[in-house]
């Protein structure tokens, strides 16, 4: 399919047609349930939410319910000693959950900022831009304070691992300043960052897409190849001379092929264009990687990797990784029954975490470390297993369940519509 480079092509790009609003609370991880498109992909009229119970609507809640997904697949993965996680992707194939998380947010801001640069001006779309890099932050700051607090005071009557928390933050103060820069990321809370750098870098994204879709493709391409052909091309980090666990430089393709895929698919209806070809060979690739990738000797099974390729590079977005993420988006994107799956209970209960991604992921890094307190002290048990999954993931839905239903009282509200009906 060509993409020509001329103001005409803009036009497709960029609906002209004024779709609804969003207010300057929506944030790019909710925008796919404010935009809304008609069979041509242009933006309809959005109806009004007044109740937390599933719609009848024809709504696609794909990308709500795959971020939510990806969002309690991080909660178990970040547990080690979590037996859950060997169900999760980074078992059965070369990704797992964080490119899935990236390149959902890419496709979430074009809808949220990229149609607001046409429809709502640049002023306001920057203003809500840096809201949310502000937003992002605090997150970072919050649990970063809460981390070095809890593993302080915990050390006081049980012994940590080294690994929880780089030394230089968990036994003094002096350096913390490091981290509030984002000079120093420790190891487990360096993904907001990467979404804070793909984010403020959103405007020249925007910009390059506007002159020519794929001529942006094309330089976040080689940028990224770039990074992979040289790993040491990197942003610095004070508690790794390697850089940033996740380059931005490497990453920020991701992102860009998430927005464009939002471009093609409002193109479609919402779905990515369905071609049977591609379609059998996302699905052979995913074979492959799910036989290679898959923890055979774990599982008490005889080895039946054809070439025992070693793991490929998470920080520079290996080659084989971007492929099974983008293999795995197409199928789903490109599927009516995965659609008709997201109206399902579990698909709405998988939604309902994703439509609050940032407030899920938090209260889950924060779950995670006392997760991982737990069983370091006192044992990984079957009984132990059970109760940190059960009351991590019970704890994550009653999160998502409370921002609903606020959200829902204050767009009720602000439309005028009386106090809002919640279930």
């Amino acid at each position: 399919m060509t993409d020509q480079s001329s103001t005409a092509t803009l036009s497709r790009d960029v609906p002209a047609t004024p779709g609804p609003q969003a207010s300057p609370g929506d944030v790019a991880d909710e925008a796919p349930r404010t935009i809304h498109t008609t069979e041509d992909g242009a933006p309809g009229s959005a109806p009004q939410p007044l109740s937390v119970r599933p719609r009848s609507s024809s709504r696609d809640h794909r990308i709500d319910a795959m971020r939510g997904a990806a969002l309690l697949m991080m909660f178990v993965d970040h547990i080690p000693q979590n037996l859950l996680n060997r169900l999760t992707m980074r078992n059965v194939g070369f990704a797992d959950a964080a490119e899935i998380f990236v390149l959902l947010a890419g496709y979430a801001s074009w809808l949220a900022y990229g149609r607001g640069f046409a429809r709502n001006g640049v002023r306001d779309t920057l203003i809500r831009i840096a809201r949310r890099c502000g937003k992002l932050y605090v997150a970072q700051t919050l649990m970063l304070l809460v981390s070095v607090f809890t593993i302080r005071e915990w050390r006081r009557f049980s012994p940590v691992p080294v690994d929880f928390l780089e030394p230089e933050l968990a036994h003094g103060v002096s350096d913390l300043w490091r981290v509030l820069l984002l000079d120093a990321l420790p190891a487990n809370l360096n993904i907001l960052p990467l979404y804070m750098v793909l984010l403020g870098a959103f405007p020249l994204i925007y910009l390059l897409i506007r002159v020519n879709r794929f001529l942006a493709l094309g330089l976040s391409a080689g940028l990224w190849l770039l990074i992979n052909v040289d790993p040491t091309v990197n942003f610095p980090n004070w508690l790794d001379p390697d850089g940033w666990y996740f380059d931005p430089l490497a990453w920020q393709f991701l992102f860009v092929l998430g927005a464009s895929a939002a471009i093609e698919a409002g193109r479609h209806g919402g779905d990515l264009p369905s071609y049977r070809w591609l379609k059998v060979a996302a699905a052979l690739y995913l074979t492959f990687s799910l036989v290679e990738a898959f923890p055979w000797a774990q599982w008490g099974l005889p080895e039946l990797r054809p070439f025992a390729l070693p793991s490929p590079d998470k920080s520079t977005l290996a080659p084989l990784r971007l492929l099974d993420v983008m293999a795995i988006f197409y199928l789903v994107q490109s599927s009516s029954v995965a659609r008709a799956l997201s109206h399902s209970r579990l698909g709405q209960a998988l939604a309902l975490a994703g439509r609050h991604s940032l407030e899920i992921f938090t209260a889950g890094t924060v779950l995670d470390l006392f997760g991982r307190l737990v069983f370091t002290t006192f044992g990984a048990g079957w009984p132990l297993q059970i109760v940190v999954n059960g009351v991590g993931l019970g704890l994550l839905f009653l999160v998502a369940q409370f921002y609903e239903r606020r959200r829902v009282r204050q767009r009720a509200a602000a439309s005028g519509g009386g106090p809002a009906v919640e279930a």
